[in-house]
C-alpha cells in the first residue's frame, strides 16, 4: 500500500459514523464536527459501529480522495469510544490499516548527535 509519508497530519474521529456518508458527508462531519478544514491535506480517519470497517478522507489537490477498508476476520484496533479527535502518526496509521495495535506504535527517539570522537 502507498501510505502517508511522517509529514501528513492525520486526525482520527474516535466516535462512529454512519458508514452510508460518502466522501462530500464526511467533509461535512470534518466541516460541522471536528471544526477543520477538509480540504487542508490533513487525513481524517473513520470507523463505522463495528470496528471492522475503515474510511479516510483526504484533499490531494486536485479532488477528495474516500478510501474505505474492512478487515475479513478481525477488528480494527480503536481507542474508547467518545466524542473527540485524536492525532496519529503516518506511521501509527500505517500499523491501523494493517489491522495491527497502532499503539504501540512511537515515535522515532532522537539520538544527539556526538560533538567529539570517544
Amino acid at each position: 500500500m502507498i501510505g502517508p509519508t511522517g509529514a501528513v497530519k492525520v486526525m482520527m474521529a474516535t466516535k462512529p459514523v454512519d458508514f452510508r456518508k460518502g466522501a462530500e458527508g464526511l467533509a461535512a462531519l470534518v466541516r460541522e464536527v471536528i471544526r477543520t478544514d477538509p480540504f487542508s491535506g490533513v487525513v481524517y480517519v473513520f470507523r463505522a459501529k463495528k470496528a471492522d470497517r475503515i474510511k479516510l478522507i483526504f484533499w490531494d489537490g486536485t479532488g477528495v480522495v474516500l478510501v474505505s477498508k474492512r478487515l475479513e476476520g478481525s477488528q480494527f484496533r480503536w481507542p474508547k469510544v467518545e466524542d473527540g479527535v485524536m492525532r496519529l502518526s503516518a506511521a501509527q496509521l500505517s500499523a491501523l490499516l494493517e489491522g495491527l495495535d497502532w499503539r504501540r506504535v512511537h515515535e522515532l527517539r532522537r539520538t544527539p548527535s556526538p560533538t567529539a570522537a570517544s
